[in-house]
């Protein structure tokens, strides 16, 4: 478009706006580069950059008001496919944000529509047994690989593996250090034989980031790649979130206190953690016969000082 008819439609979208009272029409991607030039500072920018990347062949050549619900249910359908109900949501909640603010802040907008969530479920315990992980492991390209592995052996988010920086890794003190996890707060990790053994093989690949392929710094592990592996593995209803809540279960069938398992994980809440607190009662079982050893006058005289301590594992 030439300067002058491009400043003729602006004039005349101007002038609609002003004597007819008429909103001109605003793109999807006039509104998600407003949306990240004023999120800028929010610490889930990098992941809008990722679901909006993601809606582009669906939204990018649409004005706001072509947003209907039949579009809205296209998106729905399509991540269904490839994501749970809750990511689902998440995609649909950042396009209700923005049309939401193009409406009450930017005026650019009368209306959009009712965007309904799926009802989510936070009792998701979906994991491997190591016989399922040693066939997942073995279909993944070696990069992959280690990445599996590592959250496999820390229990960290795929965002906190991805974007982990040599910065924040201390070899001699074996650890690792994220700066912020979901709830905010930072998370010291300690690294086990295995994930030691994965951080020293990352060795000068990346100046800056612990995984790498080809030098460069991987920033999605949800990917073709995964999920045919996961195909060949015989490995159905697996999300990559999963390898959190297998690196848990292992834990607490290693036994794992539930109040370590939690700051281990950088859970904020107890509650959070006792999803996990079932997968190995002989734990519990064990603290509970710590009381084997109070020989009350009262019981010995009832059951028998032979009985009481028939049963006492620990006499």
């Amino acid at each position: 478009m030439k300067a002058q008819e491009y400043h003729d439609k602006i004039k005349a979208a101007l002038w609609d706006e002003e004597k007819l009272n008429k909103k001109p029409q605003r793109t999807w991607q006039e509104a998600t580069v407003r949306w990240l030039n004023e999120t800028s500072d929010k610490r889930t920018t990098r992941e809008d950059i990722t679901k909006l990347r993601w809606l582009h062949p669906i939204l990018g050549n649409l004005t706001l008001d072509q947003i209907s619900l039949p579009v809205i249910d296209m998106i729905r359908e399509r991540k269904l496919k490839e994501a749970s109900k809750a990511t689902v949501n998440r995609y649909l909640n950042l396009v209700r944000a923005i049309l939401n603010r193009a409406k009450n802040e930017w005026e650019w907008i009368d209306g959009f529509p009712k965007i309904k969530m799926y009802k989510e479920s936070n009792n998701r315990n979906r994991s491997l047994t190591p016989e399922q992980a040693d066939k997942l492991l073995a279909e993944l390209p070696e990069h992959q690989r280690d990445i599996v592995l590592f959250a496999l052996y820390t229990g960290l988010r795929q965002r906190n593996v991805l974007d982990m920086e040599w910065e924040h890794v201390d070899l001699e003190l074996r650890h690792a250090y994220v700066p912020r996890t979901k709830n905010g707060e930072a998370l010291a990790v300690p690294l086990n034989d295995v994930a030691m053994s994965i951080i020293t093989k990352q060795i000068g690949k990346h100046p800056q980031f612990v995984f790498s392929y080809r030098g460069k710094h991987i920033r999605y592990a949800n990917t073709l790649a995964w999920r045919k592996a996961l195909v060949r593995a015989g490995i159905t209803d697996f999300r990559w979130h999963d390898l959190r809540h297998t690196w848990a279960t292992w834990q607490r069938k290693a036994g794992t206190p539930t109040h370590e398992l939690q700051h281990l994980g950088g859970w904020k809440t107890r509650a959070m953690v006792e999803r996990y607190a079932h997968i190995a009662p002989e734990a519990l079982s064990n603290a509970a016969s710590r009381l084997n050893k109070i020989k009350l006058g009262y019981v010995l005289a009832t059951l028998g000082e032979n009985d009481v301590c028939k049963n006492d594992v620990s006499a």
